[in-house]
C-alpha cells in the first residue's frame, strides 16, 4: 500500500541510514564479518500487532543490498498475533545489519500507531461513530504517522492547515465570538466546509446560524453531548474531541456523534516489540 503520493520513501530511507551510519558505515559488521557473508533472517512479533510500515522497512533493507531476496507473509493493516513470522529476509550479512535498527524503529514505531489504532476502533465498533487522527505528530513524520492510523482502521482529519479550515478557540477568541469566527471563516470562501469548535451548548445555535458546516464539540462529557446531539437533530455532522482514551470513548460514541478525534493515537502510541532473528548462510547450502 502506498503511504501517500507526496511521500518519497526513497529519499526517508537515504536520510534514515544517513543518520544511522554516520560517514564511515557499520565498522563492527566490516570488522567482524565477511563481505561475501550471507544471512537468512525472520522477522517476528512478540506481542499482538497490526501492521504498518512493512515495505518501508523492506526499503531499508534493499537501499544497502540491491538483490536482497525477500518473503512477505503479512500485508500493512492485517492484525497478527504474539509470535507469528512479517516477513522472511536473505542476503549480504553487512547489508542486513546496516539496516536492521533503523528498518524495525520503523516498523516498531508505525505499527504501534496502527495497533493502538485498532484498539480505539475495536472499542467503538458498531455505534457508528468514526475514529479521526489528528495533527499530533512527529515534526517530519506527518505523512507516515497518518498511514499508520489509516492501517489501524481510522480516519485522516488534516494533513496540514491548508486542507481544512478549523476554527478553533484562539481564533474565536480573536474574532469575539463563535458567530463572528463563522462568518468571517465564510466570508473568506476558501472552498473548504467550515468546522468551528465549541464548548459550551449556548455557542451551537449562533454557530450554526452563521453558517458553520460542521461541529467540533470539545472536552463535553457524554451528558452534554447528547444534548447537543439532540439539540442539532442531524442538521450538521458532529465531532467529540478531548479527554477521549479507551475508557471513555465507547461512552462518547454512543452518544451519537458522528466523529471523534484522538490525538494519542499518533501523540502517544508505544512501539510495538518486533525482532529480527538471523541465521548463517553457509556455502552451497
Amino acid at each position: 500500500m502506498a503511504v501517500d503520493p507526496q511521500f518519497d520513501v526513497t529519499e526517508f530511507v537515504r536520510r534514515v541510514l544517513a543518520e544511522d551510519m554516520g560517514s564511515g558505515g557499520d565498522i563492527t559488521s566490516a570488522a567482524t564479518i565477511g563481505a561475501e557473508a550471507r544471512f537468512t533472517a525472520e522477522m517476528n512479533c512478540r506481542q499482538p500487532i497490526t501492521i504498518a510500515g512493512l515495505d518501508i522497512a523492506i526499503a531499508f533493507f534493499r537501499a544497502l543490498d540491491r538483490d536482497v531476496r525477500f518473503e512477505k507473509l503479512v500485508k500493512d493493516g492485517d492484525s497478527v498475533e504474539k509470535g507469528n513470522d512479517l516477513l522472511r529476509l536473505e542476503g549480504n550479512a553487512r547489508a542486513m545489519l546496516g539496516a536492521e535498527r533503523s528498518a524495525l524503529n520503523t516498523l516498531q514505531h508505525l505499527s504501534g500507531i496502527a495497533t493502538l489504532t485498532r484498539q480505539y476502533v475495536d472499542r467503538i465498533a458498531g455505534t457508528g461513530a468514526i475514529l479521526l487522527d489528528t495533527r499530533k505528530t512527529i515534526p517530519g513524520l506527518r505523512l507516515l504517522e497518518k498511514y499508520a492510523a489509516r492501517m489501524g482502521g481510522a480516519e485522516n482529519h488534516r494533513m496540514r492547515l491548508d486542507d481544512g479550515l478549523l476554527i478553533k478557540d484562539n481564533h474565536v477568541a480573536v474574532a469575539g465570538g463563535v458567530a463572528q469566527a463563522v462568518r468571517a471563516a465564510k466570508a473568506a470562501d476558501t472552498g473548504f466546509p467550515v468546522q468551528v469548535e465549541v464548548d459550551r451548548i449556548d455557542q451551537i445555535e449562533p454557530a450554526l446560524e452563521a453558517g458553520a458546516d460542521r461541529l467540533l464539540l470539545d472536552n463535553m462529557s457524554p451528558q452534554v453531548l447528547r444534548e447537543a446531539v439532540a439539540l442539532v437533530a442531524g442538521r450538521v455532522p458532529l465531532e467529540a474531541s478531548g479527554g477521549v482514551n479507551l475508557d471513555t470513548i465507547r461512552a462518547i460514541a454512543e452518544t451519537g456523534v458522528n466523529y471523534i478525534s484522538v490525538g494519542r493515537i499518533t501523540q502517544s502510541a508505544p512501539s510495538v516489540d518486533i525482532g529480527l532473528d538471523y541465521s548463517l548462510q553457509l556455502p552451497n547450502s
